[in-house]
């Protein structure tokens, strides 16, 4: 097979690791800390998770380890969506794992979750590893949203498990994934097992993170392949002079992907999902915002600019989510009867007519199609899928319209072109930068000393991220600290919290603080690609999110 110069020379990048952790393996040992426990819910948590709540604070320090030389065998599962960096997660386990004692095994299940209940492995070789070593994507054992969550598929991984000798599993997956594996490693303790779990934190999005899990892997690397393009068409816009660029970025749940490229490229505006909600905006308003600034800027001689748009804004606009779940609701009880509907008009008039009349008015103002990718085929939880939602798309046609009343009003003399686009799958299996190479290894290096030392139901958790990689802190927490109580088909479930942007931190106040200027002046930002060769102040620094949030 023939490779890029760039991939060959990724395969020699040696990843850094946290100072104690590049010590020899069998002189490492755990260092008890503080018991825990969950924010909220303390008392359900407790009584789901008898076994592995309020489990205490895991470090490491210097010290005769006997027990690292036991022999093992690991199996590993890559679950959820695909985030750059995956790769060194389990070349970290690898590499750890035979460092103990060469004769561990380590096994991939193959297509996520479910390779685990239909026993499809493989055994993972240093050839194998080696192909893999600083690559984006999930490629070398695949990825899947498979669920377990059923006293039958738990009861099928113990099976598993016993039948291939498997004494610990990692699971590296997002929040759902993370809350799969706090409760089959609380099911392997009850039915003893002798099975530990162990997490790793992933999503791009930056939604699961907390005091401990500073970042989730791949954040860093998809913000910056984002941020590249970005800046592109701010180069771009800023050169021809005569387009307003609408760009929608990925993120559902939360607008960390937004607010870090627009501190990384300083765009005309960038909409933040939380705050929107937490005013209270509706989408009218939205649209009348980036109207005055159209015209702000057109007055000034600029018909041009660039607008980033989070992925679930619509869902964060509070009649918008209200019409959203209302919509949820009715095609979940009325299904059959909505089914026999030609798509399109007919069910949108069908829609239109069993909503009340503030839900109607909000859905019978949007463009057709708006209207129709709010109807279309639900996910797994039968709930709209917003990533289909063209937001981006909704807030061009209503900006035009309302310059068009401008116009006629003689209040706006402009032009308003406008060109959207939308990046996601984009950033999602790009080459890791150095930062994600080094800290996906720690992760999974660290995960394998988390199984080593007898633990089960913990987080790989690798901290004092702005530091360099030398002054990382190694650990594990507890998955049950992470966790709350949420309403879920129905019914309440152990989740982990979502992290949203803080209104009060310092990344969002920094933002804040320059838009107004951003909005007026053209001071666009052009990062460049992601650059792995050169000065660590070039190609080792983290997120501009982390930095402000761990500034002194």
């Amino acid at each position: 097979m023939k490779y890029s110069p760039l991939q060959q020379q990724r395969y020699l990048y040696k990843p850094k690791l946290p100072s104690i952790l590049r010590e020899e393996i069998h002189a490492i040992v755990p260092v008890t800390g503080d018991s825990t426990e969950s924010a909220t819910d303390q008392t359900e948590l407790k009584k789901l998770f008898p076994k592995t709540y309020g489990l205490p604070l895991i470090s490491f320090s210097k010290g005769e380890n006997r027990e690292m030389g036991k022999k093992i065998n690991v199996g590993v599962v890559l679950s959820g969506g695909q985030a750059p960096g995956g790769h060194n997660v389990i070349a970290g386990i690898f590499d750890a794992l035979k460092a103990a004692n060469p004769e561990n095994t380590l096994y991939g299940f193959m297509g996520g979750p479910s390779g685990i209940l239909e026993d499809k492995r493989l055994e993972l070789t240093h050839d194998i590893i080696d192909e893999y070593r600083n690559t984006g994507g999930f490629d070398i054992i695949g990825s899947g949203r498979t669920k377990i969550e059923s006293p039958e598929q738990y009861a099928r991984c113990a099976e598993v498990c016993k039948k291939r000798s498997i004494d610990a599993l990692v699971v590296i997956g997002g929040d759902d994934s993370n809350t799969n594996a706090a409760v089959l490693a609380e099911y392997f303790q009850q039915v003893d097992a002798g099975v530990s779990v162990i997490g790793c934190p992933k999503t791009i999005d930056g939604d699961l993170k907390n005091e401990h899990i500073e970042i989730s892997f791949g954040f860093d690397t998809a913000t910056k392949t984002y941020s590249e393009l970005i800046g592109n068409i701010q180069r771009d816009a800023n050169s021809a002079r005569k387009y307003w660029h609408f760009i929608r970025l990925m993120g559902r749940s939360a607008s960390h992907i937004g607010l870090e490229c627009a501190l990384q490229t300083q765009p005309t505006m960038a909409l933040i999902s939380e705050e929107v909600a937490e005013k209270k905006q509706t989408l009218l308003e939205i649209v009348d915002q980036i109207t005055d600034v159209v015209i702000m800027r057109s007055n000034a001689g600029f018909n041009f600019g660039v607008v980033l748009v989070p992925e679930g804004l619509i869902e964060f606009i509070p009649e918008m989510g209200t019409l959203i779940s209302t919509i949820n609701d009715m095609l979940a009880r009325r299904a059959d009867e909505f089914s026999k509907l030609d798509q399109g008009d007919a069910q949108a008039r069908w829609v239109a007519d069993a909503l009340d009349s503030t839900d109607r008015k909000v859905f019978t103002a949007l463009p057709k199609d708006i209207q129709y990718q709010l109807l279309m085929d639900r996910d797994p939880h039968g709930n709209v899928q917003v990533s289909r939602i063209e937001t981006e798309k909704l807030l061009i046609q209503m900006v035009e319209h309302r310059l068009k009343e401008h116009k006629e009003a003689g209040t706006f003399s402009g032009s308003f072109s406008s060109l959207n686009h939308f990046f996601g799958y984009e950033g999602r299996c790009a080459f890791p930068s150095n930062f994600d190479a080094d800290y996906c290894y720690s992760l999974g290096y660290n995960a394998f000393m988390l199984i080593s030392s007898g633990l089960t139901g913990y987080i790989s958790s690798v901290t004092n991220l702005s530091a360099p990689a030398d002054q990382w802190k190694a650990g594990g927490i507890p998955i049950t600290m992470m966790m709350n109580m949420e309403q879920r088909h129905g019914s309440k479930k152990p989740v982990i919290k979502k992290a949203l942007v803080e209104l009060d931190g310092a990344p969002f106040k920094t933002f804040a603080s320059e838009r107004e200027r951003w909005a007026q002046e053209t001071v666009f930002v052009y990062p460049g690609a992601i650059q792995y060769f050169g000065p660590p102040e070039v190609c080792d620094q983290p997120t501009i999110t982390l930095t402000l949030e761990q500034q002194k």
